[in-house]
């Protein structure tokens, strides 16, 4: 049986949203800058697409703009936050367990000469608000934390970082990466203190290839993007707009808005059935808090390396992973960062879920992963 449990990385293209991604791109498929009818029809549905999105999350469609995926979000959030508001400051802050698309630009603005604070995180990978309120200074422009760790399910206290930036800095930028959050939390930036957030695609059964960057309407004016050369996301991102992976995105989130009760109670039957499963391995040790999101489960079992045990799984049509899809083959800053030793991260595999999995997926695994720890201990002896 084959089991897919590897949707922290990506997800599969639902149905509904591959259906209105063909007929936009078969049939309305016009530019939405052209002035004839075709492109007029195109321009509507962007402006649908825009307004789907900025209602999942409270906000006006004009502060939505159209991205090809997390990465670029993150990027354009950072760099164009850091270098319109330098004037003001260069510092920094950030968490010891973000993702790449974070903290490899926060790493490029350093080598710029901004000045970066890394906040730490506990042993379930959450930071401590009263460090991050010792760190905000007058000259901090720009705090950036994810909501929903990729790797753990961790879930970083947002809420109440938005709301303490900005009773000490008003004047302090809050990004928030919400790639893993996004149609599994009702994410409301303007009651949270939020000015940016990222969203993608692929984690929620859109194409690769898109997502969103929610920028603060009050930002625009200031804001520096990276790009030139064209009219398009109010100059924020030029280019011919990706209409039907655009729509593809809408289509998904709005499905996800609808449904997040009911497939929170789903995860968490999955959730709570591995790790009772787990309990007959006792070399198995949980990496993942209590208070995770139920989506993902990342424990280490303590002898096979990841790489070998992952191996072998997929050869039984088991898909797992060891970390995030684009560390591929690093190992776990997170898990280092919460304290674990060398061994917890060489053995590390994270399962996540998604609303298609269900309890044979994880008898499957079970089953599997038994065979595994029986076989690959074996050979090693």
């Amino acid at each position: 049986m084959e089991a897919y449990l590897d949707n922290s990385a990506t997800t599969r293209c639902s149905e509904s949203v591959r259906d209105i991604m063909l007929q936009v791109m078969m049939e309305d498929y016009g530019n939405p800058s052209s002035l004839h009818l075709m492109g007029k029809k195109a321009e509507d549905y962007i402006k649908e697409a825009r307004e789907k999105i900025a209602k999942t999350l409270k906000v006006t469609e004009k502060e939505i703009v159209f991205t090809s995926g997390g990465t670029e979000s993150n990027n354009l959030a950072i760099i164009g936050s850091a270098m319109a508001n330098q004037r003001a400051g260069k510092h920094i802050i950030t968490t010891a367990i973000e993702h790449a698309s974070v903290a490899a630009v926060v790493s490029f603005l350093e080598e710029q000469g901004f000045e970066v604070t890394i906040l730490p995180v506990d042993e379930n990978g959450q930071i401590s608000l009263e460090e991050l309120e010792a760190a905000i200074r007058e000259d901090t422009i720009l705090v950036s934390m994810m909501q929903i760790n990729n790797e753990m399910g961790a879930i970083e206290p947002v809420a109440e970082a938005g709301a303490l930036i900005k009773k000490k800095n008003p004047n302090t930028l809050f990004h928030v990466d919400a790639i893993q959050a996004y149609g599994k939390y009702k994410i409301r930036p303007k009651k949270q203190g939020i000015d940016l957030l990222s969203v993608s695609g692929h984690k929620i059964h859109a194409p690769k290839g898109i997502g969103a960057l929610y920028l603060s309407d009050r930002l625009v004016q200031a804001f520096q993007p990276p790009y030139l050369g064209g009219e398009q996301e109010r100059q924020m991102r030029p280019g011919t707009e990706n209409l039907p992976y655009a729509m593809g995105l809408a289509a998904a989130a709005t499905r996800l808005a609808k449904t997040m009760k009911s497939r929170d109670t789903a995860m968490r039957a999955l959730n709570r059935q591995l790790r009772e499963g787990l309990k007959a391995f006792p070399e198995v040790v949980i990496n993942s808090p209590e208070n995770a999101v139920p989506e993902v489960l990342n424990f280490s079992e303590m002898c096979i390396k990841s790489e070998t045990m992952l191996a072998f799984l997929a050869e039984e049509q088991i898909y797992v992973s060891s970390a995030s899809a684009c560390g591929r083959g690093q190992p776990s800053h997170t898990l280092a960062a919460m304290g674990r030793d060398p061994l917890a991260i060489d053995t590390a595999i994270r399962v996540s879920f998604c609303a298609d999995n269900t309890p044979e997926d994880v008898d499957a695994f079970l089953n599997r992963f038994e065979d595994g720890m029986k076989h690959l201990q074996k050979i090693r002896k």
